[in-house]
């Protein structure tokens, strides 16, 4: 069965459609209008804003030539420390990663055998001054006494008695003159002259004897002299066997030669050691080495004293600085180099011998380069570029820039800014070119 609707009907049901369809559009435009203008006052606010920044300023600086090479760092001095005397080890007082001052105590050997020689050579010493006192003694003479012959008992006594033949001969040669004038005048006789002169010829021998006598007495006392001498020799030959000794005694004490640090312990207590065998092995690192090669074209460029500043990968953020020590003569013939030392300060040991390092060697010329603290520049993941923000009259101007190298805090802008420009150096990632900023 169909269902009838008049005319009338179906224009009243149209009309009721149309307008609830525009009542429902005209409410969806109002409420569009209505979400619309808050969006486009916040977009207002934020033109608006500003951004709160810190500043920084670039300046020009002057950039010293430099050859980039790299190298290895070595140890300034190394020693591999051995005993000057075999033994058997009593003491070990270092372990690997020890640092050692110069003089300190690395091992003992046994020292009990030095020390009797030690002893022994002592009692050599005290049996050689006896010698020698009983020496000088024999002379009369006390210790330390200066030698004269003339006051030895010995050569006195043989000296009156050669006196007292002088005075007896020349009595008798008195007594032979006057009988021999007698016996010319016939006052006396032959025969009693001729006793005058045996008495005078007697006289004469023993003057002789007794002068050798005296001779022997004072060689006798040149040689007792000579004793002496020979004594006091001893008593220094004795006394070089002590300081002998009393050297051996101490170089069973093995010490550092130099201040460092013990990279190798070969020895244990209980072996026996000779002056060939390695008890540690010591290292200065305070200057550390660096050891470089520089381009054969390049080598007449570096001199000593030049400046070297040198990076590692364990102290990215650090630049070491040094000297040229070394240059080798010779140039290497298969890779055209030379081998260019540097000693690099290393007071605090951060640097360690075997680390691989780049570096610059400064030479003549230079140029001028533009500088910024590492703070103004941001880098720009979504472009991949390093940007920076000039700031004129409180509104920032964004700039595309290049870097070159680090130098301390700052860092070389090769493009992009020029000197003695402000550069915002905080919140860059709230920048935008044309944002408004406060100081």
């Amino acid at each position: 069965m169909h269902s009838f609707i008049s005319p009338g009907r179906e224009v009243a049901a149209k009309a009721l459609i149309i307008f609830t369809c525009c009542a429902f559009a005209l409410s969806c435009g109002t409420s569009r209008s209505a979400d619309a203008q808050p969006q486009n006052q916040n977009a207002a606010q934020d033109a608006d804003a500003v951004i709160t920044i810190t500043t920084g300023r670039t300046e020009a600086r002057e950039i010293p030539a430099v050859i980039q090479t790299t190298g290895s760092l070595v140890a300034d001095e190394i020693s591999r420390v051995a005993p000057k005397v075999a033994g058997k080890v009593v003491d070990v007082g270092v372990n690997v990663g020890d640092f050692v001052s110069q003089g300190s105590v690395i091992a003992r050997i046994d020292d009990s055998d030095a020390r009797r020689r030690l002893i022994s050579a002592e009692a050599e010493v005290k049996r050689s001054i006896a010698a020698v006192r009983q020496a000088e003694a024999r002379l009369g003479l006390g210790p330390n006494g200066s030698f004269n012959a003339s006051a030895i008992p010995e050569v006195r006594s043989a000296n009156a008695a050669y006196e007292l033949a002088v005075a007896e001969e020349k009595q008798a040669e008195a007594n032979e003159k006057r009988y021999r004038d007698l016996v010319e005048s016939g006052d006396a006789s032959m025969i009693t002259y001729e006793q005058y002169r045996t008495v005078r010829d007697t006289a004469r021998s023993r003057t002789k004897v007794a002068k050798e006598f005296l001779e022997a007495q004072i060689n006798a006392a040149r040689q007792n002299n000579q004793a002496i001498a020979s004594a006091q020799a001893g008593v220094e030959a004795a006394r070089t066997q002590v300081d002998i000794a009393r050297q051996e005694v101490a170089d069973t004490v093995v010490r550092a030669p130099f201040s460092g640090f013990v990279t190798a312990r070969d020895i244990a207590v209980g072996e026996f050691v000779s002056s060939a065998d390695v008890i540690a092995t010591i290292i200065r690192s305070n200057p550390i080495k660096i050891q470089m090669q520089v381009a054969e074209a390049d080598v007449p460029t570096v001199t000593l004293g030049r400046g070297v500043s040198i990076q590692v990968d364990a102290y990215r953020d650090r630049r070491f600085a040094g000297t040229v020590s070394a240059v080798n003569p010779s140039v290497d013939q298969n890779s055209r180099s030379a081998i260019v030392e540097a000693r690099i300060e290393n007071s605090d040991n951060a640097l360690r011998a075997g680390m691989f390092a780049t570096a610059r060697i400064n030479k003549e010329g230079g140029s001028t380069g533009i500088f910024v603290p590492r703070s103004a520049v941001y880098n720009h993941a979504p472009t991949g570029s390093y940007r920076a923000f000039v700031i004129v009259d409180g509104v920032a101007k964004l700039r595309v820039v290049q870097l070159g190298a680090e130098e301390g805090d700052s860092i070389q802008i090769l493009s992009g800014l020029e000197a003695g420009e402000v550069v915002a150096t905080s919140n860059l990632d709230q920048l935008y070119e044309g944002a408004k900023v406060a100081v």
